[in-house]
């Protein structure tokens, strides 16, 4: 079961104006259910992805960087789930092609008009004859109000979908941000998470979108762990219709970009925090804060150690307060000038540790009782400057084995 998570309520999901979204069932992987989404852009949306930083990408990453780099101004994506169309060589660069082409062809629109997505088992054919026969049934089942729908048809070993919508005042109009994710294994992204899609109707300068979906996915997707994992199809898409009636934004750090801004981040935040949250096996939601550092990508490097840890993630799953693997991947972190008598350590509101050894107040009971909840922030202090920042992640479960040892068959 999810921690703490929901399916989406479909009335909570606001529409995009210039977006709509067809979901059907091509049986990639298996019959009777959702596994393939189109999403379709109106004329002038403006489109930007950051994907994966894992060098043995699949075909379909390879295939929207080149369309993103083309410029032609995309106008539609699809999206398959059951089959990741990764190491898959020649072939499956020629299926992400194809798939493209055929997609095209029925909206009468250029191959490069068109960004491909897949995400599912590795090291097996993309099946587009299946996808390609489905593919008038997506498009006819195309509206704007189908986010609900959309979440759904992109996941995989997901629990629940992933789905949230903001609306915000931006240069005198209403604009609103939707957004769907999918991922819960194979998560340590060095982008962003398996597979999310954030769109806007805001009227934003085309230059604009590049940067908003890099600061976007490294205040969110970038702070999520599972397993440790960097998946071969990261990929996070932001799209900006520009259907609103607000004024052109220019400028992220301008008033109306620092609100449009923080309304993205936070629908990103949720979609990536939900990938943590629905994460293979998870039982608990865990919060790693590191204060202290002399800058954020140090804080980063501890919080990751810690939360990487088999031994940290289910001491936390056996609601074990053996708090010292916490302090042992502390120093194994990779900072070479540490000072372990600056190292400082809380678990909710109890003093763990403090100049790098055991806390005189610290009783094991007020740690159990912290271990025992099912959210649980360890806030981590390195003594050595004023940076701080925060990850993400969850226990390691012995359901996490089951689910991806049966997840072939």
């Amino acid at each position: 079961m999810p921690v703490h998570l929901a399916a989406p309520d479909p009335q909570s999901l606001h529409p995009v104006a210039g977006l709509r979204i067809g979901v059907a069932e091509a049986g990639v992987r298996k019959a009777n259910r959702k596994d393939l989404t189109v999403m379709l852009l109106d004329e002038g949306a403006a489109v930007a992805g950051v994907f994966t930083q894992n060098r043995f990408c699949a075909a379909p990453v390879q295939v929207c960087r080149e369309h993103l780099a083309q410029n032609f101004g995309i106008r539609a994506l699809v999206i398959n789930t059951g089959n990741a169309n990764a190491g898959t060589g020649a072939d499956g660069l020629v299926c992400a092609r194809s798939t493209c082409i055929a997609l095209a062809r029925r909206l009468e629109i250029a191959p490069e008009q068109v960004l491909p997505f897949s995400t599912g088992v590795i090291m097996e054919p993309l099946p587009t004859d299946r996808i390609e026969a489905a593919l008038p049934a997506a498009l006819a089942d195309a509206a704007e109000a189908n986010w609900a729908r959309a979440a759904e048809g992109i996941m995989t070993t997901d629990t629940v979908p992933k789905a949230f919508s903001r609306q915000v005042q931006v240069g005198g109009a209403t604009v609103t941000i939707t957004g769907i994710s999918k991922g819960a294994g194979m998560i340590r992204p060095n982008m962003a998470t398996m597979l999310g899609f954030l769109a806007t109707d805001a009227r934003i300068a085309p230059e604009l979108l590049a940067p908003l979906a890099r600061r976007l996915a490294d205040g969110s997707f970038n702070r999520v762990t599972i397993d440790g994992d960097t998946s071969t199809n990261d990929s996070f898409v932001v799209i900006a219709t520009q259907k609103a009636g607000n004024a052109v934004v220019d400028s992220l750090a301008s008033a109306d970009g620092r609100a449009l801004v923080a309304a993205m981040e936070e629908v990103a935040r949720l979609l990536a925090q939900a990938i943590v949250r629905d994460g293979e096996g998870a039982t608990k939601f865990i919060t790693i804060r590191v204060e202290g550092g002399r800058d954020a990508a140090e804080c980063r490097q501890v919080a990751y150690a810690v939360a990487h840890s088999p031994l940290v993630k289910t001491a936390f799953y056996a609601s074990d307060p053996n708090l010292g693997r916490i302090l042992a991947a502390v120093g194994y972190a990779g900072i070479a000038d540490l000072d372990q008598t600056g190292i400082e350590l809380h678990l909710d509101d109890v003093h763990v540790a403090t100049r790098g050894g055991r806390h005189p107040g610290y009783q094991e009971e007020d740690g159990q009782r912290v271990m025992k909840q099912s959210e649980i922030t360890v806030r981590i202090g390195l003594g050595r400057g004023d940076a701080a920042d925060t990850v993400w992640t969850c226990d390691l479960s012995h359901d996490y084995v089951s689910i991806n040892a049966d997840y072939r068959s």
